[in-house]
């Protein structure tokens, strides 16, 4: 099915906009020949199981669901006491995107939030935060979250995630940390060691499936081994138990098999950085993977998107657009064109 002649394009409105990549459908494909075994019991999920643990190089389990949020939540839920509160920067997706549902799923668990520039949590706000007094009167941090990339798309390196993850298990009452990588791809291209991250100090990871180019599915990675017991009734009761598991897992077969959940990543960085090369106004932020923030006018995004796109505006008075494994220098050329008819 075309789109409708009228419907704005929605090639840089975000990387969730693109189609699933040939890689994830063909194992969609080979996935569905025959019967198999539910509940993520299944072969097909056994062996995405091993290739994200080959990947990360980590003895860890592994569960596969269907969005992000529900990752994020249930993750959260997991390490975090219902009157404590997750510590996280304050433009995190988990802060400004889910509507609430950390603490709907962790029965009421707080959000705090703190400041870094370019979506990286500043490391003195966080030291700040860790020394604050336990009250009565306000929930005190039970967890630290961290994004990578960040919502701005820039990088946490692995010493920087290293001093973040430190930081947070020092002192008497030690957090438990949770990386949202819905982006992890992204970072994997970007130079961050995937491998690394089973030594890093995070508890559990989610690994994004959707934005790197896959049908709808996340990976739960669960590094610390004593939160395995009854996660799976907690993945059940949250409606995160699909019957037919092989299709959530089927995915991550075909793009790591074959290398694309990396070299996909890496176009698409390639076109973001094109595109801010070519953009006829300034970054904002720096452009370290497959998101580029511009300072244009409300004007001249108006007259953009009056023009025939999607493009959000965002926190800071900047707009973003995100390339993807789908973007071709030709988009790219065409959008550049209509942001210089609108300067």
């Amino acid at each position: 099915m075309t789109p409708h002649p009228n419907a704005p394009r929605q090639d840089f409105a975000s990387d969730n906009t693109a189609g699933a990549a040939p890689e994830a459908l063909q194992a969609l494909i080979d996935a569905n020949s025959g019967a198999a075994a539910s509940y993520g019991e299944d072969h097909f999920s056994v062996r995405a199981a091993d290739l994200i643990r080959e990947t990360l190089d980590a003895d860890a389990e592994v569960r596969f669901v269907a969005s992000g949020t529900a990752a994020n939540a249930v993750c959260l839920a997991a390490l975090c006491r219902p009157f404590e509160a997750v510590l996280a920067h304050e433009h995190a997706h988990i802060v400004t995107s889910e509507t609430g549902a950390p603490a709907y799923f962790g029965h009421g668990l707080g959000l705090i939030g703190l400041p870094g520039a370019s979506g990286r949590i500043d490391e003195a706000a966080l030291a700040a935060a860790l020394a604050e007094p336990d009250s009565a009167h306000h929930p005190a941090p039970g967890a630290l979250s961290i994004t990578n990339t960040t919502e701005y798309g820039t990088l946490y390196d692995n010493a920087a995630l290293g001093r973040l993850t430190a930081a947070a298990k020092a002192g008497p009452h030690p957090l438990k940390v949770h990386l949202d990588g819905a982006r992890a791809a992204n970072a994997a291209a970007a130079g961050f060691d995937l491998k690394a991250l089973a030594s890093s100090g995070v508890d559990l990871f989610v690994m994004g499936g959707a934005k790197a180019g896959m049908t709808p599915t996340e990976a739960i990675v669960i590094f610390d081994k004593a939160l395995v017991r009854r996660f799976d009734a907690r993945l059940k009761q949250a409606g995160q138990l699909p019957s037919k598991s092989r299709f959530y897992s089927a995915p991550w077969i075909g793009m790591l098999q074959t290398g694309a959940y990396v070299t996909h990543a890496a176009h698409a960085g390639a076109m973001a950085r094109k595109l801010a090369a070519l953009a006829p106004f300034e970054a904002a932020h720096p452009v370290e993977s497959n998101a580029v923030f511009l300072r244009m006018t409300d004007d001249a995004l108006s007259r953009l998107n009056g023009a025939g796109w999607s493009v959000h505006p965002w926190h800071g008075g900047t707009s973003r657009l995100m390339c993807s494994w789908a973007t071709r220098d030709a988009d790219v050329e065409a959008i550049v064109q209509a942001m210089k008819a609108v300067r």
